[in-house]
């Protein structure tokens, strides 16, 4: 089971700050592929990855990174600095 956390506008659309996924990804290519096709609402919240970043077990990640031994993904939008 990974932990699977939205942040910001992510949250919104998906309707939750969390959820539990049991899921046979092996990328977080894949958990987002797995992911659209739980609801419309996770569809439209991964519509546009462009705009979208993401953590692995809290440390900064890409989308061809592995999900072997991780508890927690974490996506959010890009953060801004000031």
């Amino acid at each position: 089971m990974i932990e699977v956390l939205y942040f910001a506008w992510l949250r919104e659309r998906v309707g939750e700050r969390s959820e539990m996924i049991e899921t046979g990804a092996a990328t977080v290519a894949e958990l987002v592929e797995e992911l659209r096709t739980r609801s419309e609402a996770h569809a439209l919240a991964f519509s546009d990855m462009t705009s979208v970043r993401v953590a692995i077990d809290q440390d900064l990640a890409d989308m061809n990174a592995s999900l072997a031994g991780v508890r927690e993904v974490a996506f959010f939008p890009p953060m801004t600095g000031g």
